[in-house]
């Protein structure tokens, strides 16, 4: 009987034993798992978070072939353009004359392409979107006062054609000495593009509203 107990008691703690041992094996079996899923995970997504890292950094770098005579062409250009469109929007409810609603037409399309090319270099540059507001760019080479451009808006027909020749004249000059300063000061090859292209095309420009001014 006494013989049988402890067999039995032996039993019993053999089967405790195992049961321990084996929640033991199955807890630290667990636990490499974990870790190694979480160190899997981690190596997983490192590479990933590096190269979101080396793309936000590479999107946000600005160009560097560049210097202060360009940002201020662009800059000041942005404005001075804004007023030649807004000068050439004037024409067609205001002349009679079809060779100058196409000039002014012509001075349109050209230029606002070249607006938003201007933003797109500054952007590049690292630099914010310029702005047309021309409060602070009235003294700059050609720009019209606020008291010419009403002027000019409160006229029509000959009267009309006329100032608005001349004093798109005068602001082609004054983008072209913009320009020349550009070819001679800046450094980056679009920037220094767009100026030569703004002399050739405004220049031709000018010669054609002289020879219109000139036949009356």
């Amino acid at each position: 009987m006494f013989s049988t107990r402890i067999k039995l008691a032996l039993i019993a703690g053999t089967a405790a034993t195992a049961l321990i041992a084996a929640g033991c094996s199955s807890n630290d079996s667990d636990s490499s798992k974990a870790t190694t899923t979480t160190a899997a995970m981690d190596h997983g997504a490192m590479p990933g978070m590096d190269h979101g890292k080396t793309s936000t950094s590479a999107q946000a770098a600005t160009r560097s072939d560049f210097d202060d005579a360009d940002v201020a062409f662009l800059q000041g250009m942005y404005p001075h353009h804004a007023q030649a469109v807004e000068m050439a929007k004037l024409v067609p409810t205001r002349s009679q004359n079809q060779q100058l609603i196409t000039l002014a037409k012509a001075v349109e399309q050209a230029q606002s392409p070249e607006m938003q090319q201007i933003t797109t270099l500054l952007q590049s540059f690292g630099k914010p979107a310029p702005s047309a507001d021309m409060g602070g760019h009235a003294g700059m080479d050609g720009m019209m006062t606020k008291d010419q451009m009403t002027k000019l808006e409160g006229l029509s027909g000959a009267e009309f054609d006329k100032l608005w020749m001349q004093m798109m004249i005068e602001h082609h000059k004054g983008a072209i000495t913009m320009s020349n300063t550009e070819l001679a000061q800046g450094s980056n090859a679009e920037s220094k593009a767009m100026a030569q292209a703004i002399i050739t095309a405004q220049q031709q420009e000018i010669d054609q509203m002289n020879t219109m001014l000139a036949q009356g």
